[in-house]
């Protein structure tokens, strides 16, 4: 009888730890007022799926997301970056934007001119984009 209550708690832990193993993980962004997800192997082969309700519910459905992004009204930025425990890496300001590349606690990344990122912030007039790992597409 002993036997039989270990085998079945630990079947039960097995499948618990499946469970966690399985699922996907939490969004990389909170609070913003569009979500998409780019779905794919690689930015070239790209897709680009906007989650126009509840961003949670889509990402159970995606299986090969290789990076978010979420666009803001306004954004805190060193509040935000403080959340994610990020840190700029290099800056590129252009004619209509400013770009900020960083490091952050986010599962996704790319290599840019030697740096590993993770996170990419547009900043413009009409609102904030950001992404992990990188903005894919027009921004």
């Amino acid at each position: 009888m002993r036997f039989l209550k270990l085998f079945a708690v630990t079947i039960l832990a097995g499948a618990v730890i499946a469970a966690i193993a399985v699922l996907p993980s939490r969004l990389c962004f909170k609070g913003a007022e569009s979500y998409t997800f780019f779905c794919g192997d690689t930015s070239k082969s790209c897709r680009e799926i906007s989650a126009e309700y509840n961003a949670d519910l889509y990402k159970l459905a995606l299986f090969d997301v290789c990076g978010e992004c979420a666009e803001y009204e306004d954004l805190d930025l060193t509040a935000f970056l403080k959340s994610v425990n990020g840190k700029i890496i290099f800056t590129e300001t252009l004619y209509d934007s400013v770009n900020y590349y960083c490091k952050a606690d986010l599962p996704y990344s790319v290599t840019l001119y030697g740096e590993e990122i993770n996170l990419h912030i547009c900043v413009k007039t009409q609102g904030i984009k950001v992404a992990s790992p990188i903005i894919f597409g027009g921004y």
